[in-house]
Parts: C-alpha cells; sequence; structure tokens
C-alpha cells in the first residue's frame, strides 16, 4: 500500500465512522456532498490534470502505487474525495457544537481585498500556481459575497477555515516534506512556511470554501424544494 493512499485513508477513517453518530448524523447529507464533490472536484482535478501535463508539479513515483487516471495517480483524486469529506465533517460538527454569530465585514475592505488577489494574481500571471491559487481565492470570495453572502458572514465558516488548517498544515508538511508533490520553481514564488509553498495556503482556503459553497447551495435547494412539495 502506498504512502499517499495511507494518507488518504488516515484522512477520512474517522470522519466516516463518526458519520453514523446520532447526534452529527453525517451521512443523511452525503447528497449534498456528492453534488460538492463532483462539481468541485471536477474543478480542481481538472487544473491538477493540466498543472501535471504542464510540469507544474509532480509525484513521486516511490510513494504512489502507479495506477493512474487522467495521467494523476489514483491516490491524487482520491485526494479530492476524501480532503472535502473530512472537511465537510468538521463543518457539520462545528454547526452542532458551536453558536452561531454572524460577523460584520466592511464591504470597502472585502472589496480592496478581493481586487488585491486579482491584481497580485495577474502581477503573477508567469507563474502558473502562484496566479491560479491567488485568482481562486479572489474568485471564490466574489462568488460568495454575489450568490451566498450568508457564508462570509457566518462565525461557523471562519472556524471551520481555521480548524480545517490544522490537518491541511499537517498533510501538506508530509506530501512535500518527503517529498511526495515536487512544485517546478518556475509556477511558484518560492516563499514556503517550513515545506509548504504559500500558494497552497490559498489553493486550499479556495478549494475547501468552494466545497462548502456547493455544499450548502446544494442543501438549501434541497430545502426549498421539499417546503414546496
Amino acid at each position: 500500500m502506498s504512502e499517499y493512499l495511507v494518507i488518504n485513508i488516515l484522512i477520512i477513517a474517522v470522519p466516516l465512522i463518526l458519520s453514523f453518530e446520532k447526534k452529527i448524523q453525517f451521512i443523511s447529507k452525503l447528497p449534498f456532498v456528492l453534488v460538492s464533490i463532483i462539481i468541485t472536484g471536477g474543478v480542481y482535478i481538472l487544473w491538477d490534470v493540466i498543472a501535471t501535463a504542464r510540469g507544474d508539479w509532480a509525484f513521486n513515483p516511490v510513494y504512489i502505487s502507479g495506477l493512474k487516471i487522467f495521467n494523476l495517480p489514483i491516490e491524487e483524486i482520491l485526494f479530492f474525495i476524501t480532503v472535502p469529506y473530512a472537511c465537510l465533517f468538521i463543518y457539520e460538527t462545528g454547526k452542532l457544537y458551536l453558536k452561531e454569530n454572524e460577523i460584520k465585514i466592511n464591504k470597502y475592505i472585502f472589496y480592496s481585498a478581493v481586487l488585491l488577489f486579482f491584481v497580485f494574481a495577474f502581477l503573477n500571471f508567469e507563474r502558473n500556481y502562484t496566479f491560479l491559487a491567488l485568482f481562486s481565492t479572489g474568485l471564490f470570495l466574489l462568488s460568495a459575497k454575489i450568490f451566498a453572502p450568508f457564508i462570509l458572514k457566518s462565525k461557523i465558516y471562519w472556524l471551520f477555515i481555521a480548524f480545517s488548517f490544522i490537518p491541511f498544515f499537517t498533510v501538506n508538511y508530509i506530501l512535500t516534506s518527503l517529498p511526495i508533490v515536487t512544485y517546478s520553481s518556475d509556477v511558484i514564488l518560492g516563499i514556503r512556511i517550513t515545506t509548504i509553498p504559500l500558494e497552497d495556503f490559498f489553493y486550499s482556503y479556495s478549494m475547501l470554501s468552494f466545497y462548502l459553497l456547493f455544499y450548502l447551495i446544494a442543501e438549501r435547494i434541497w430545502l426549498k424544494r421539499k417546503k414546496s412539495v
């Protein structure tokens, strides 16, 4: 069994087991999880396929099984399933045990931040990963503001991001220190926190946020249809 596959199993093991816990009943949310994984995971896997083909990053054959789909290791494909499942489980657990409060965000500061993400993205257009990581972050913030502003005002959302970054940091440290994943110096700024490229933090933020966005949209659509019946 490859090390990367073991990481995937460890990521999803506890959330999967606790999905049947009576209070959480996360398994009942599975349809919304699947919608989110298909939409968000599909886009990020496409990004991964293109980036791998372009040579932006590569996978160390020592730590993978060798089985590939779309020229991506099967473990990498599974990563886009295990990570969102585990993180959405964290979100639902947070909703159960934490009190929700609305956070007020100054609109001028918010739009300035969005603009800065886009500006810095295009200033680094020649660095593929830097550009896309910053652009995807700005895109999420703008999309959430337009289609689901309640997310950005949610205290639980920001706590979800904070708690999700704990396993993110642990897993990414393993991936980049062994290393299982290597990055071309041409596509990143070269700034690292321990062994993790700075871009990974923005990539993770946008990916997890988009997973949550489509998860909540799918859930709200279902609830509206249920009420109208």
